[in-house]
């Protein structure tokens, strides 16, 4: 008598072989804890997510999760099936990369913001790289507005960056709320011009936090300029001074200041795709910056969580 998942998973040829596609589908609702969201990132209906569950524990027999009309939590069979179904799949993925009959091939130029570089992207290209491993790439981590720059430059094929609500180039991702953000236990002294740490030009965030404190007509100062989230850290880390963040890619070490609520609102920012040639919403994607930005896109959820 089988009594446990493990055992189920180890048998010889016994019942079926379970299929990547139920296996995909169990991880997007585990990774999203719901069914609502992984349907949107698989890009499929609920029902089809649940219906995929339904027979994935009909063929191992076990209940992979508990769930009630306000959440969706793994089981103990659950959780046990997570390092299962992420080994399966990387196979899967494997296999169908080496007998693909035309696999890709080329080199994209992808530039990103660094908030990205440290953060979940690395994990997103990994996967990228077992999808299409004849695919190199040519990694550049600037500022959103010199990635801009550099598009329209035609110096890069592929970019992830920031652009300011409003504006139309590129593919909205999602947005963000921008708060200010320093070391927790800076105090400000308002008697004194505020004390900024910015990015130099060409910098959205730079550009909304001086915006948003001439609108109120509050004094500041520059006391700390980096090119670098790593020297803004750094600055901010040493209570140098604030500044302006996306609210979900705070670097640890630092949070939301407590006067959030007494500074003018720097708005929102949104993160967004763009080629070389621009975005064609209706045509097909092709080659390998197309492929990348699928790979984007379809983990765009895991992306946004990375703080």
């Amino acid at each position: 008598m089988i009594t446990s998942l493990t055992a189920i998973m180890k048998r010889d040829s016994v019942g079926p072989m379970l299929d990547p596609v139920l296996l995909r589908t169990f991880l997007a609702v585990a990774d999203a804890r719901g069914f609502t969201r992984a349907a949107d990132r698989l890009g499929l209906r609920q029902s089809t997510v649940s219906q995929h569950v339904r027979r994935l524990e009909q063929d191992v027999g076990r209940t992979l999760f508990e769930r009630d009309t306000h959440s969706v939590e793994l089981t103990p069979d659950g959780q046990a099936m997570i390092g299962f179904a992420r080994r399966m799949v990387e196979v899967d993925q494997d296999a169908q990369s080496f007998f693909a009959a035309s696999q890709l091939r080329g080199r994209v130029r992808f530039g990103v913001s660094e908030d990205f570089a440290v953060t979940r992207l690395p994990e997103v290209l990994h996967q990228f790289r077992r999808t299409h491993p004849r695919v190199d790439l040519e990694l550049v981590v600037e500022l959103s507005g010199v990635l801009h720059e550099r598009l329209a430059a035609r110096s890069l094929d592929l970019i992830l960056a920031k652009r300011m609500p409003g504006q139309s180039h590129g593919e909205l991702v999602w947005s963000e709320k921008l708060v200010w953000i320093g070391h927790e236990a800076l105090s400000l002294d308002w008697a004194e011009p505020l004390p900024l740490i910015l990015y130099p030009p060409p910098s959205i965030t730079r550009e909304r936090a001086i915006a948003a404190l001439a609108e109120h007509g509050l004094v500041w100062r520059e006391t700390c300029t980096s090119a670098s989230l790593s020297g803004l850290r750094a600055a901010l880390l040493a209570r140098l001074g604030i500044t302006v963040h996306a609210l979900g890619l705070i670097a640890p070490g630092l949070s939301v200041l407590r006067d959030n609520d007494v500074l003018p609102d720097p708005g929102d920012v949104e993160f967004v795709l763009d080629f070389r040639d621009g975005i064609d919403r209706d045509g097909p994607r092709r080659g390998p910056a197309a492929a990348l930005a699928d790979a984007i896109l379809h983990n765009a959820d895991q992306l946004r969580q990375s703080a």
